[in-house]
């Protein structure tokens, strides 16, 4: 079932003497015990012991707070007639509005309400206003409904004027498909009438009460086809005319004059399209003064959607655009940048504009010069002197004799490169975690690698004694030579390394303090880490010294490692 909710409960239409939601405890009569269908008075209300029962029956006494079924919150009553009642409610479960009939469950026409409920329920319709739940309990019986703020009744509507013709070809093309749907699966609704028929803001029809207003103010009909086809056709004529096609004023409308008769609607009013005004004719049953081309009349909703639908189609009106102001021209574009012709310039006063002083020449301006030309000095003055600050300090980093890192990509070394005779693993305090690996930072293939152990949450090694001076690679070169660059791939990016060497004289260094000059600084490396030494430094053993190792990005886990090791001569 829809969704949606409805824009009022109106079960007793007001017939234009009474307003559409009445007060809480004050009866509304709408006149349906004499309802004039098909040409003849009709008993609506079923026969005079059922009326006189209905309306003995006092509605239960319910107020505006109470609660149904612990869901269904009562916020207004619409409607108080015959025993039962109507409100406006919300469901607490959806939080939404909702509308609810209420009549207690021994009231005579409770069953055919619930019958009506849910035999409406099962149609499922978009067009028609959906019931939503029929329940008896507690000695009463509901019917919860939709509630649809966002659509109009057509007695609204109608008060602000006629349609126009693609509106109200809309409006019967609409109802009579739906009321046709409805009518297949043997559902009629018998009291269609301009409070019983919404229209939504995108131009769409929905009707709402279908059986259940019949039911609830017991009206029966011999031929249920023909009362609403003919319930249409008033419908139509209304729009066309905004007036009721009978002697009777109702829904808000003025009726026919007396004793006129049933006159065709663009008689009623000027400008009325012809094809709907022979529609509305066809459809209200009326003793044979049909349209002037004496149509056969329609007497079901299919044979009067079917006609509808044979109707040539009606364009909806073209917007209306206003038309915008006329194009103001400019004075350049009209050619008075010239000079004003004499007559002109005569018409003008001419108005002198008086010389503004020369700027700052008073004694607080002079001031303010002399403060702004101090304040300049000072801040060059200061920048200057940070300038040759951060540069002296960047060379005083460059330690060891006249060394130099890239801090770019890689540079390509003018050198040779030195052969290798092996390498080992630096590991003064702790067993090496990758002895046996140590060859791969020698072997030319950076798919190899030495690669340290795993740590969580401690980039530098654990934190620990045994650790304390970090690992790394020491490279040996066979004999002492003269090294002007190196070169290393590190397993990953972001370990904190530095390069140094040992003595030229030393014999097998294995502790960090062995190795005492210092080919680079202590920093963070990419992936690969350049070295180029202004001058020559004479070594055989060279140390690759990491101090912390990088995290692996998806934990607290931290590990490095190197790839490759080049040395240039």
């Amino acid at each position: 079932m829809a969704e949606r909710s409805t824009a009022a409960v109106d079960v007793a239409d007001t017939s234009g003497e009474e307003p559409l939601t009445a007060k809480a405890g004050k009866a509304t009569d709408d006149g349906a015990k004499a309802e004039k269908v098909s040409g003849r008075e009709q008993d609506a209300a079923g026969t005079d012991e059922e009326r006189a029962e209905a309306i003995e029956a006092q509605p239960p006494e319910l107020h505006s707070g109470d609660k149904l079924a612990r869901r269904y919150r009562l916020e207004e009553c619409v409607t108080r007639l015959d025993g039962f009642s109507s409100w406006r409610a919300v469901d607490e479960k959806l939080r939404r509005a909702v509308g609810v009939h209420i009549l207690p469950a021994d009231h005579p026409r409770a069953r055919p309400v619930l019958s009506a409920a849910r035999s409406s329920a099962l149609l499922g319709d978009p067009r028609f206003v959906q019931v939503l739940d029929a329940v008896e309990e507690n000695d009463l019986v509901y019917v919860v409904h939709e509630w649809l703020p966002d659509a109009t009744e057509l007695t609204t509507v109608l008060a602000n004027g006629p349609l126009e013709p693609h509106d109200a070809y809309q409006l019967v093309s609409q109802v009579s498909q739906a009321m046709a749907a409805a009518h297949r699966e043997g559902l009629s609704h018998l009291r269609i009438t301009p409070g019983s028929v919404l229209r939504t803001e995108s131009g769409q029809y929905r009707i709402r009460g279908l059986a259940v207003m019949a039911a609830l103010r017991g009206i029966t009909c011999e031929s249920p086809q023909r009362a609403d086809t003919e319930a249409i056709g008033a419908l139509l004529y209304a729009a066309l005319t905004q007036r009721w096609p009978y002697e009777n004023d109702a829904h808000g409308l003025t009726g026919l004059p007396k004793g006129v008769g049933l006159i065709a609607p663009d008689q009623v009013r000027a400008g009325v399209h012809r094809g709907l005004s022979e529609l509305a004719m066809r459809a209200l049953i009326n003793d044979g003064a049909t349209a002037s081309r004496q149509e056969q009349p329609c007497t079901t909703p299919e044979e009067l959607a079917k006609a509808v639908a044979a109707v040539p189609r009606i364009r909806p009106p073209e917007t209306a655009f206003s038309a915008p102001p006329p194009y103001q021209r400019t004075g350049y574009q009209q050619g008075s940048y010239r000079q004003p012709s004499g007559a002109a310039q005569a018409s003008r006063v001419t108005q002198s504009v008086p010389t503004p002083p020369p700027p700052l020449q008073s004694r607080t301006g002079r001031a303010l010069k002399w403060s702004v030309s101090a304040l300049l000095i000072a801040a060059l003055g200061l920048g200057s002197w940070q300038l040759a600050d951060t540069l002296l300090k960047r060379e005083s980093d460059q330690e060891g004799p006249g060394n130099s890192q890239s801090a770019g990509g890689p540079k390509k070394h003018t050198g040779k490169a030195l052969s290798v005779k092996g390498a080992t693993e630096f590991s003064p305090l702790a067993e090496p975690f990758s002895e046996d690996q140590a060859h791969n930072v020698t072997d030319s293939n950076p798919s190899t690698a030495w690669v340290t152990g795993r740590f969580k949450g401690w980039p530098n090694f654990g934190n620990l004694p045994p650790r304390a001076d970090g690992s790394g690679i020491i490279v040996d070169l066979g004999s002492a030579k003269d090294i002007s660059g190196i070169q290393v791939t590190m397993y990953r990016p972001g370990q904190t390394v530095e390069i140094r060497a040992a003595a030229p004289s030393a014999a097998d260094p294995r502790t960090l303090g062995d190795f005492s000059q210092r080919l680079s600084k202590l920093g963070k490396a990419d992936d690969k880490l350049d070295v180029k030494l202004d001058q020559p430094v004479k070594s055989r053993y060279v140390l690759v010294h990491i101090t912390k190792l990088s995290s692996d990005g998806t934990s607290d886990w931290f590990r490095g490692g190197i790839s490759e090791i080049k040395i240039f001569s």
